[in-house]
């Protein structure tokens, strides 16, 4: 690779300078190499003359650049080494030092045209309420409304967010729509009025404060011609003072200048009285040509030679009208006005070849633009009219539309083949070219319109508006990606990050620093990456893609074999798992995809059988690995399965609802398949012992969707789960629920909602299985202590969520993959996200940085953590609701009701309270009824109402055993104080009678009802019977009479 032919940094004479200034030594050192120290390295990578390439390792490179370069410390260069060697090769040559520069300024290209290049949203076809082709698009400052207006007379009213307000044609019943086109609209914003010129030869102003209708107050008449453009323009220090300007197929060009327009455009007939005020006012040119109204004056020049004026427009800067035609003599002219302002004091026309379709200027750069049927775009100064100042070059159709981006001082460019072009106006170069292929007739009438002030872009196709609105600025916001982010992952043998996004991008980063060090594009085409892993080196990449296929890369970008997941076909991956002898795939069809390494000879691999079959009943979207053998995965109907990875055969079940091992489970599957899915898991038996603690099948949810498993986790550094009988598996997802299960007994041993009212979260859980880390669709991050949670075995479910140590929000949108890292004597969260930004912040809720942000950080390395004070500083989930529901005696038992309570802290960064939002020592007694849900605890009785009062802070254990006590003498001796002695004349054996001897009437209906109600039966009875029988008669005789005929 030739160096002389590659862009570089800054030139020589910068740097150069650079290099004795204090602040390079924070620059990082490629950052502070000019031209000659690039070639001076080439030099010794490569020798002049000869063909032989250098391979350098890190001393040798460390120990020859500052002897050649004269600059820099031996430990700045093994730090260069360190960001080339990206594959720990402990080598590196020029083509890889070189690509590493290379990309550096290209992240510098990007950000710096981030900055100036707007970004599009996807075009958006408004609705079609017009007929005809649409001639004018406006927008009301006053009102903020958009107005449009087609050829046919129809005014379309939008509202800001551009939903159609109502429709209203602006024709008089005295014109017929056949003989009427209306051919230009301008707002008067000053006095609330729009004017109208149409193919009449007149020109309507149309009062915009009422709102139903627009009525016509002034009509413009005697014209001679046909207005075809027009202009208005009014002073914003002193409104009064305004001026029409309109252009007219014949070439003249015409201006109204009004001085009084609060008061009245026009003088109104002395004979008018108040109540025709509301009427047309009907004025003549003549009239205004003559002087008759004091409050307005005219000027005019024919100087286009009778050629159709396509635009003008008055400039106060210039005090000058510039308008123009399609004719190549006098294509655009320019005329000033004196002092007097009544007459014109010099006129200046441009000679342009083939002419130009439209033209805009640019007041601060003093600047025309004119769209050319050359193909070409010219800018023009307006007192030079020999040449113009600039041509720029690109379209390859005839350019039918010109306007200025003012405040970014560029410039918007439309073409007949529909083909936008944005220009750098101080360099004259083309930044950002967008195909438009809106419609597909290559005959149309296009209008073009730029609204500045909202960053939309109105480009209409005869009858059809289309709308492209500009992204939000994305400059001041830093991003990793330009896409979504979909993975992210860390390898700690070369201390790297790795994000891929939905482009089929994958970058690397160094976590020390944030920079970016390597970078793929194109890996699976153009279809986004769904998952990727590591292999148990770390040395080697896999990605996974709805392509259907899995490929295996090395730190350097080569792929050294594709497996073949849906055999051709494209398939989701919802993940991939790398094990000791296989590779495994899930989320296609509810299988499991195996690839067996000793099969992995040619570069495309095919899958093998998996012999457990297909087990799950949904799409599989996760799955863990316990070694030796213990394989679970998770799907979208909440199931988890624990499979044998050995045999590859499942044996047990895991749900929310229900715990079962397999064969029993799949003896029902065709009762099941005939019950509605939504129900199938309420009808599922559960076997001997087994309960739903706390569910009442009633409340139970049944949403498609709500119990899906995002993410399966083992809490592998817990070792001693088989004699304590705690947790050792965590899932979560729908609902925003965790949930701790215990495989090796087959149960569910705590469940809580970590994220209320967000949907389905994502979770992440450090080495020493210390901290959980979940992640839910708005960006927000919640880190709980799971060192001692659920570590022992309890006699009921557990509902109390573990202590909650930070929520933050670093991202703006769906968290979409979590990672964790040992980083010295700390744990670093890696969180990626659909916003395009990976970020890294520490387990106690700082933000150490986002990758691809300008100024690159550095860890330090024994940095000591914040010792959290719950008593001082507590935070939302931190309030004695929750913090004294576990007690040294054992969990508490609640129902899943009690872990309702919403958990929104995505702010508390600090740990500090903010006096605005809700908490306990802040709210009202209303405020907190609104937040009580209704609980329950377990009690020897059952289940009974829990309060909700400010009593749930005590600690609640189990209750002491009373000493014993002493009954009282009456209790022990009762006959000693009750009936001691019988009562006279009552007989001491009492024979109680039986139920027949007392009875006096057989039971039946007859002694239970009144008579009334017995009789009204009775009569009921015989109309049944009589109507039956009348019945019977008519028929019989019916068929008599038929045999007789």
């Amino acid at each position: 690779m030739n160096y002389q032919n590659i862009p570089l940094l800054p030139g020589p004479q910068t740097l150069s300078k650079a290099k004795d200034d204090e602040k390079c030594g924070a620059e990082p050192l490629e950052n502070q190499l000019d031209v000659d120290d690039f070639m001076k390295i080439q030099s010794i990578f490569e020798p002049p003359g000869s063909d032989h390439r250098v391979c350098m390792t890190r001393e040798e490179f460390m120990a020859k650049m500052p002897e050649i370069l004269g600059h820099g410390t031996k430990e700045e260069y093994g730090e260069l080494f360190d960001k080339v060697d990206v594959a720990r090769d402990d080598s590196i040559t020029w083509d890889k030092l070189i690509s590493l520069i290379l990309l550096n300024l290209n992240e510098k290209d990007e950000r710096a045209k981030s900055a100036v290049i707007p970004q599009w949203k996807d075009p958006q076809l408004l609705p079609m309420i017009h007929k005809d082709a649409i001639q004018k698009v406006i927008f009301l400052k006053s009102s903020s409304r958009y107005l449009t207006v087609s050829k046919e007379g129809l005014l379309g009213v939008w509202e800001e967010n551009l939903k159609l307000q109502e429709k209203v044609p602006i024709t008089s019943d005295a014109i017929k729509l056949k003989t009427l086109w209306v051919t230009s609209l301008v707002p008067l914003e000053n006095v609330n009025k729009i004017a109208v010129a149409s193919t009449s030869k007149e020109i309507c102003f149309y009062d915009l404060l009422f709102n139903k209708e627009f009525p016509c107050q002034y009509k413009l008449q005697g014209l001679g011609s046909t207005p075809a453009c027009m202009h208005y323009w009014y002073n914003p220090q002193d409104a009064n003072e305004s001026m029409l300007t309109f252009g007219d197929i014949a070439g003249k060009v015409r201006a109204i200048s009004f001085s009084t327009a609060l008061i009245s455009l026009f003088e109104r007939p002395p004979m008018s009285s108040s109540e025709d005020e509301d009427n047309t006012v009907t004025i003549n040119w003549a009239e205004l040509a003559s002087g008759y109204h004091k409050c307005c004056s005219t000027l005019e020049h024919r100087h286009h030679n009778q050629e159709w004026v396509r635009q003008v427009i008055y400039d106060a800067s210039l005090d000058a009208i510039i308008s123009s035609t399609t004719s190549h003599v006098n294509t655009v002219v320019l005329a000033w006005r004196e002092k007097s302002k009544q007459k014109w004091i010099k006129k200046t026309s441009f000679n342009i070849a083939q002419g130009i379709y439209t033209f805009d200027y640019h007041s601060c750069l003093n600047l025309i633009a004119t769209a050319g049927l050359d193909h070409r775009v010219c800018l023009w100064n307006p007192y030079v009219v020999s040449k113009p100042t600039g041509v720029l070059w690109g379209h390859s159709a005839v350019v039918i539309a010109v306007q200025f981006f003012t405040a970014r001082k560029q410039l918007f460019s439309f073409s007949k083949d529909k083909v936008l072009r944005l220009w750098d106006i101080q360099h004259q170069l083309s930044i950002q070219r967008v195909a438009c292929p809106f419609t597909k007739s290559q005959d149309f009438k296009c209008l073009f319109h730029f609204d500045e002030a909202h960053g939309r872009l109105f480009i209409a196709f005869n009858n059809q508006l289309t709308l492209l609105a500009m992204k939000n600025e994305t400059s001041k916001r830093v991003t990793s990606h330009e896409k979504p982010v979909t993975c992210v992952l860390y390898s700690s043998v070369f201390r790297q990050v790795i994000s891929s996004d939905t482009e089929s991008t994958v970058s690397f980063w160094m976590i020390d620093t944030g920079q970016k060090i390597k970078q793929f594009t194109g890996c699976h085409g153009n279809v986004e990456i769904s998952t990727m892993a590591l292999d148990p080196s770390e040395k080697r990449l896999l990605t996974g893609s709805p392509d259907g296929a899995i490929k295996i890369w090395d730190f350097n970008g080569h792929c050294y074999h594709t497996l073949n997941v849906g055999q051709d076909r494209a398939v989701d991956i919802s993940q991939i798992l790398v094990l000791k002898k296989t590779i495994l795939a899930v989320g296609w069809e509810r299988a499991i995809t195996v690839f067996r390494l000793r099969d992995f000879t040619p570069f495309l691999v095919q899958p093998e059988e998996w012999k457990g079959g297909v087990q799950h009943r949904e799409d599989i979207l996760c799955a863990a690995f316990l070694p030796p053998q213990t394989l679970v995965t998770g799907s979208y109907d909440g199931e988890i399965l624990i499979w044998n990875s050995s045999t590859e055969n499942a044996h047990h079940i895991l749900h929310p609802y229900y715990q079962q091992s397999l064969h029993s489970q799949r003896d029902r599957d065709a009762d099941l398949q005939k019950q509605p899915k939504a129900e199938r898991r309420l009808f599922l038996p559960l076997s001997a012992g087994e309960t739903i603690l706390g569910i009442n099948s009633s409340e139970t949810d049944t949403t498609e969707g709500n119990h899906a498993v995002m993410r399966l986790s083992f809490l592998e550094a817990r070792k001693n789960i088989t004699v304590t009988g705690g947790a050792n598996l965590v899932s979560c997802g729908g609902s925003g629920y965790v949930r701790f299960w215990n495989i090796f007994k087959k149960q569910l041993v705590a469940q809580f909602v970590a994220h209320s009212g967000t949907g389905p979260i994502i979770m992440t859980i450090d080495k020493t299985n210390q901290h959980l880390i979940t992640g839910d669709s708005n960006g927000c991050l919640k880190i709980w202590n799971i060192e001692e949670y659920c570590l022992h075995f309890n006699d009921g479910q557990v509902f109390q969520p573990p202590t909650l140590i930070r929520s933050f929000q670093p991202h703006e949108d769906e968290i979409s993959s979590l990672e964790t890292c040992a980083h010295s004597s700390r744990v670093l969260i890696i969180a990626s996200s659909a916003d395009g930004s990976v970020s890294v912040s520490d387990v106690w809720g700082s933000l150490i940085g986002i990758f691809g942000q300008v100024e690159h950080w550095r860890i330090k390395s024994n940095v000591p953590l914040p010792q959290r004070d719950i008593g001082e500083l507590p935070t939302v989930e931190d309030v004695p609701r929750a913090k004294a529901l576990l007690t040294e005696e054992g969990p508490f038992v609640v129902s899943t009701e009690q872990t309702g309570f919403d958990m929104k802290d995505k702010g508390d960064s600090s740990n500090m309270l903010n006096p605005g939002e809700n908490n306990n020592a802040g709210t009202n007694s209303q405020e907190s009824t609104t937040l009580k849900k209704k609980s329950y605890k377990f009690c020897h009785s059952g289940l009974t109402p829990k309060s909700s009062s400010v009593f749930r802070s005590l600690c609640i254990g189990t209750l002491e055993e009373a000493a014993e006590v002493n009954k009282p003498d009456f209790l022990v001796n009762p006959d000693k104080y009750f009936r001691e002695k019988p009562e006279e004349g009552c007989p001491k054996n009492l024979k109680i009678a039986s139920l027949a001897e007392t009875l006096r009437a057989a039971f039946d209906e007859k002694s239970l009802f009144p008579k009334e109600i017995l009789d009204r039966e009775r009569k009921a009875k015989q109309l049944c019977q009589e109507a039956c029988r009348k019945g019977k008669m008519k028929r019989n005789r019916t068929q008599m009479s038929l045999k007789e005929k």
